[in-house]
């Protein structure tokens, strides 16, 4: 499973000194974004990339504070034709504990047609080499 640091900022907070649940979506797009970079070995041109979120749901488990050591840990859990599932968490990095699981869905997508496209075989091994 992929993995990456997550910046907490002051920011982020809401009044209880809670992460808020709009910095974590923030969070699960910073982690998808990186999880992008590491399968396709290169920067994103995110103005050319025809990979679009389409559908994510978020289960809020447990608070994230200020000082927790956040990782995001994205998966690709399932492929179809166009689409893949994924998995991501927030997790506390020492301790293992999950704060907030994120299931998504991603579709390959030609921005000019505005149709989802089969996913290229290419990009589908990469994938699918990630996926476990």
């Amino acid at each position: 499973m992929f993995s990456c640091p997550i910046q907490i900022r002051m920011s982020d907070l809401d009044p209880f000194n809670h992460v808020n649940n709009g910095s974590q979506c923030n969070y699960f797009d910073m982690g998808r974004s990186r999880y992008f970079e590491h399968v396709f070995q290169t920067k994103i041109d995110w103005l050319s990339f025809k990979y679009v979120l389409v559908h994510v749901d978020l289960d809020f488990r447990k608070p994230v504070l200020f000082h927790d050591p956040i990782v995001c840990e994205s998966r690709v859990t399932e492929m179809g034709n166009s689409s893949f599932k994924m998995e991501q968490c927030l997790k506390d990095s020492k301790s293992g504990e999950i704060k907030t699981l994120c299931h998504a869905v991603v579709v390959y997508f030609d921005r000019k047609s505005n149709k989802s496209e089969r996913i290229p075989d290419k990009d589908r091994i990469l994938l699918e080499s990630e996926k476990l």
